[in-house]
């Protein structure tokens, strides 16, 4: 059995802060949509997408960050700058758990 949402969610957040990400947000929610986890890394805000999938025998977790569910991730970003007045650069990293197997994809996309 895999890990549920939550879980992945807390794995991801102590695996980032264990290679010095800094945790601002945690399921940040607006009109656009929700952000898994929002955080620094220097002077980069990251926002990041947590997926976790049993066994990848339909295809990994990463796959079902589309260019739909990326889309929506940015305008969700956007918002969230625009309400904090965040003045960083800023980059999408995805968090994927397979299992037990844990892989990060920093600047996993990029919206223009």
């Amino acid at each position: 059995m895999g890990l549920t949402g939550g879980q992945a969610e807390e794995r991801a957040c102590r695996y980032l802060k264990g290679l010095g990400y800094e945790i601002v947000a945690r399921n940040w929610r607006c009109r656009f949509g929700e952000i898994d986890v929002i955080a620094r890394e220097g002077d980069v805000l990251v926002f990041v997408e947590v997926k976790a999938r049993s066994a990848d025998r339909f295809g990994g977790p990463e796959g079902a960050v589309d260019p739909t569910k990326q889309r929506r991730l940015a305008a969700a970003a956007r918002r969230f700058i625009q309400k904090t007045g965040a003045e960083l650069p800023a980059r999408f990293d995805v968090v994927t758990f397979v299992g037990d197997s844990i892989r990060l994809y920093r600047d996993a996309f990029r919206i223009d």
